[in-house]
């Protein structure tokens, strides 16, 4: 292949759909018209041009989740800036996001001439440190660079598992690139780090003898395990082990919840089932896999309490237990190896978790009571359900997923209204299954506009909107529930017409009665479904001061 065959632009994108991407998310923007006719002459990739960047940033988290790598797509300032939110929240995920953006040329640049998305100073860079901060790795790509760079960045992206940022100002993109095209291979062929081999060795030495001298050993593991493609490694290590594991709220579902070994939800005093806090805390030995989150709703307000003498942590690049600590330790070969190693324990529990019974007679008003379960019955293998910030995830975390069910939420960076665009990157690239998603009114009002770009795509998602006129979530951690919580009052269930999605089964219920007839249409319908759900706002009430300053820590020492 000759070195004049791709533009800088067309290189890039294509060296990243080499990775296994079909979609490209985004908004195209005059500095990045190089990248935007790139993407739309690349038969491997598909232009999804969102109704916004944050929406774009959004999706491509989603779709990262299931496919393992994304691209977004925005242009210089405004819409890198617009996006920076979204990229921030893939990077507390650890999803390998990569952020190109187009930025205005050289000559423009080199002359400090006065354009259209700056601030008026002549100044090029002001943009660049905080877009770089979302991200694990960033370059400035130019035509004699970037068959290394991207192969720099490529790698940088995937060993740390986190977002990339990379910037061709728009007179470059154009120009041939100099040097030999790398033709890639997809993402699953790619091994992303090399341990030090000494330090493999001893660190599985240790964890070993760890647990052969455990009486009850049980294991964590967390979603960053799927975040580099190492869930079948898991799954041969739990099965060969025989240890029983369960998952904090920010890591369900990334093990079958049908699995025998599996014990239930971790997450302290929230534990489910609730004995279940006892069991974790209460093991000799406690297998961290991947590295747990121990942010406040991950533990229910910090109330875990497993020993560091008791815990060990398989990180990314390290193994650690207390103050001893294994550098140079890659993620993979740990569960490899301990593959090859570990013996059968034997098994000291089994979840209780049990699916929950169906409540409400026919003209009962809904409510999260009788919704959750019928929400429940209606998953099957294949389906991803991804269940927006706030009461949603609450009221969802506690359900025994059916075998195969996925569960997608942003437990950590929490943003209201990621659930929406994200359910249109996972819809994209899950294709073992449905998509549902759950979100309040609340959270969608900030990203509905999606909808109309789903309908222009033509995914079929099933989207429950919990209709409750306020901020769920503010409202139950606010003293007195503020009117600052309510609401602008929307139809919701006209969202999808009015956004041009005219072969949508839509509804509005507000009955047990209505809310079955809906979700039996949606489950043999032929499209996507959108329900609206009525919910009482009452369900939501103030929690007491005394818990407010447990959780947010703004009472006075020594006062109560």
């Amino acid at each position: 292949m000759a070195s004049t065959t791709f533009t800088v632009a067309e290189y890039v994108v294509n060296r990243l759909a080499d990775l296994g991407i079909d979609r490209v998310f985004g908004v195209p923007g005059d500095y990045s018209f190089p990248f935007d006719d790139a993407i739309e002459s690349c038969d491997r990739l598909q232009w999804i041009v969102c109704a916004n960047e944050l929406n774009a940033a959004y999706a491509a988290d989603g779709y990262a989740r299931i496919n393992g790598v994304s691209i977004l797509s925005t242009t210089y300032g405004v819409g890198e800036l617009s996006a920076l939110n979204g990229v921030m929240g893939a990077k507390a995920q650890r999803l390998p996001v990569f952020h190109i953006v187009g930025a205005p040329s050289t000559q423009i640049q080199r002359q400090g001439l006065i354009t259209h998305h700056t601030l008026g100073d002549g100044v090029f860079n002001n943009f660049k440190a905080a877009s770089e901060s979302a991200c694990c790795v960033s370059s400035n790509l130019t035509p004699d660079n970037v068959v290394d760079e991207m192969e720099r960045v490529i790698r940088e992206a995937l060993r740390l598992s986190a977002p990339a940022y990379i910037s061709v100002p728009m007179d470059l993109g154009r120009m041939p690139i100099i040097g030999n095209p790398v033709k890639g291979v997809p993402l699953g062929k790619i091994k992303r780090a090399q341990s030090d081999p000494d330090s493999l060795e001893a660190a599985l030495d240790f964890v070993i003898e760890k647990i052969q001298t455990s009486k009850n050993t049980v294991a964590l593991p967390t979603q960053f395990v799927a975040n580099y493609g190492l869930l079948s490694a898991l799954l041969s290590f739990l099965e060969k082990s025989r240890i029983p594991f369960a998952t904090t709220p920010m890591d369900k579902g990334v093990i079958s919840e049908s699995h025998p070994s599996y014990l239930g939800i971790y997450s302290g005093m929230g534990s489910s089932p609730a004995n279940l806090k006892g069991i974790i805390e209460g093991a000799d030995l406690v297998l961290d896999i991947g590295g747990v989150v121990f942010e406040d709703f991950n533990t229910t307000f910090w109330t875990d309490n497993i020993a560091a003498s008791k815990m060990i942590t398989l990180g990314d690049q390290f193994v650690r237990m207390g103050n001893t600590i294994f550098t140079g330790v890659m993620l993979g070969d740990m569960l490899d190896g301990l593959v090859k190693k570990v013996g059968s324990s034997s098994v000291f529990g089994k979840s209780s978790q049990s699916v929950m019974p169906l409540v409400g007679a026919p003209t009962d008003p809904t409510s999260s009571d009788n919704f959750y379960p019928r929400l429940q019955k209606i998953l099957k293998s294949g389906d991803v359900l991804v269940v927006e910030t706030g009461t949603c995830v609450m009221h969802a975390t506690p359900m025994l997923l059916p075998e195969g069910v996925g569960f997608q939420t942003q437990t950590l960076w929490g943003s209201i209204g990621w659930a929406t665009p994200a359910a249109e990157g996972i819809c994209m690239a899950n294709k073992k299954g449905r998509t549902i998603l759950v979100t309040g009114d609340g959270s969608h009002q900030l990203t509905a506009n999606e909808i109309g770009v789903m309908g222009r795509f033509g995914i079929k998602p099933i989207i429950f909107v919990l209709n409750n006129n306020i901020f769920g979530v503010e409202n139950v951690l606010s003293e007195v529930g503020p009117s600052y919580d309510e609401l602008a009052k929307w139809n919701y269930y006209q969202i999808p017409g009015a956004m041009g999605c005219d072969d949508w089964f839509s509804a509005r219920v507000a009955t047990v009665a209505e809310l079955d007839a809906a979700i039996e249409k949606a489950n043999t319908f032929n499209g996507a479904s959108y329900i609206e759900v009525m919910i009482p706002a009452s369900e939501s009430q103030p929690i007491p001061l005394q818990v407010q300053n447990q959780i947010y820590k703004t009472n006075i020492p020594g006062k109560a």
